[in-house]
């Protein structure tokens, strides 16, 4: 497994941190790698303008992923000004302390 730190490019977040995903070395792809960052952060990968490994080079192609080493810093770059429309709203069942018995209750 290659091991990468990720996060979503915003510098208006007071706190910015990164995830590590894990990607597997026989699918070092781009493809691979925008799935797996997306899912992980919750974001849709059609609002992704691009993918850039810190501090200042922009990922394009597979060969640009093989050539990634662990541990090493992303950003994702968003490509709408209002960042808080693209994450994925949780379903009430992915969110903590939900209870769908309880929700059913009728009084």
């Amino acid at each position: 497994e290659l091991v990468l730190k990720v996060r979503i490019q915003n510098p208006n977040l007071r706190e910015n941190d990164f995830i590590e995903i894990e990607l597997d070395r026989q699918e070092l792809t781009y493809k691979e790698l925008l799935r797996v960052s997306c899912r992980e952060l919750g974001v849709n990968p059609e609002h992704i303008q691009k993918i850039r490994k810190l501090p200042n080079t922009m990922l394009r192609k597979d060969k640009d992923v093989a050539r990634l080493q662990d541990f090493q810093e992303l950003e994702l770059v968003l490509t709408v000004s209002d960042k808080n429309l693209l994450f994925r709203v949780p379903t009430p069942s992915e969110q903590s302390g939900y209870n769908k018995k309880a929700s059913e209750l009728t009084y």
